[in-house]
């Protein structure tokens, strides 16, 4: 499990994270009937070695009315869209469920809880596998309709995210906004928001997980300079510590702009100016070949030559050897 996997499944072990997940990304009704404050991770002690080893989801539940309902998040981090999500979903619901009958923690009915099975997608290419299992089956006899497994799952690509302003005070929306930043101007902004909503004593965890993931996962790869990183302990030094990255980087980027400008200005220059001393060079050159052929030239031409451009003084040049007047020169057919 590499340190992406690691730090999300430290920041999804906070039940901040998990309410806001479901508040902000769950888009149904019965989640606002939720009693967020019974929200409880599932210990791994009653968890089979097949869930065990999926080291990178993360499984909770949480009261609805009388009962408990489950959530189950699978983090997906691979670099390419696995097209039988459905098929593993419903695989690992079902060891859930043997694993909850084996414990013994169904309600005294013994009926199974409900479980919301949610992909948390970080991969480069946009999903476009299908979130109903029922999509990857053949065609089948209508008769048969009834006997096939039902399972959809919610999908949340966070690369679909791009370019989307945090929820409110939605620390789930600031993550997607902070996975998907590109500039330090982005990350400074959003880190900011993050120490302001993070203030109460009791969420020094959360703190401390967002930072490592900060630290770890996020900045190494868009900072160009993050060797100071390991010196950063807490959300408001990296908060600050940026903010003066920040300003320092723009004035680098302005004085590189600004030598970047005056060199093309000058070499523009120097290419304007040895075109203009060529023009010239033509323009009197064919100023002494008519003064040759046809003696005193005019002073209107005199002007004509000096406000020609290349294109008209080779033409010129060129019409000479065939013309009997001056007029002739100038003449265009």
């Amino acid at each position: 499990m590499d340190n992406h996997d690691t730090a999300y499944r430290k920041l999804f072990s906070h039940p901040e994270m998990i309410r806001d997940l479901l508040l902000g990304f769950v888009p149904q009704p019965w989640v606002s009937q939720l009693d967020m404050s019974t929200l409880e991770k599932v210990s791994g002690a009653f968890v089979a070695d097949d869930l065990r080893t999926r080291a990178s989801d993360v499984i909770w539940r949480v009261r609805w009315n009388e009962e408990w309902l489950y959530i189950y998040l699978l983090v997906e981090f691979q670099s390419t869209v696995d097209r039988h999500m459905a098929v593993r979903m419903l695989s690992y619901i079902a060891l859930l469920y043997q694993d909850l009958i084996s414990a013994g923690q169904l309600e005294e009915q013994g009926r199974l809880p409900p479980i919301m099975p949610i992909v948390l997608y970080n991969g480069t290419p946009r999903w476009n596998a299908p979130t109903d299992i029922a999509e990857q089956i053949s065609k089948f006899p209508d008769a048969m309709a009834s006997y096939l497994p039902r399972m959809r799952y919610l999908l949340l690509d966070e690369g679909a995210w791009e370019g989307r302003e945090p929820r409110g005070t939605n620390l789930v929306s600031a993550i997607f906004q902070l996975e998907n930043s590109r500039s330090p101007e982005d990350i400074e902004r959003v880190l900011g928001l993050l120490v302001s909503w993070l203030q109460a004593p009791n969420q020094e965890d959360l703190r401390r997980s967002l930072t490592e993931w900060l630290r770890r996962v996020v900045l190494p790869a868009r900072l160009p300079d993050n060797t100071y990183l390991e010196d950063m302990h807490t959300l408001q030094e990296m908060h600050s510590m940026l903010a003066e990255r920040v300003e320092q980087w723009r004035r680098e980027y302005e004085e590189r702009g600004l030598k970047q400008g005056l060199e093309k200005g000058l070499e523009k220059g120097l290419e304007q100016g040895l075109e203009q001393g060529m023009r010239r060079g033509e323009a009197q050159l064919l100023l002494r070949q008519l003064t040759r052929r046809f003696g005193t030239v005019p002073s209107e031409i005199h002007q004509r030559l000096d406000q020609a451009n290349t294109t008209e003084l080779e033409q010129w040049a060129d019409n000479i050897l065939d013309a009997n007047t001056l007029e002739d020169v100038f003449h265009t057919s």
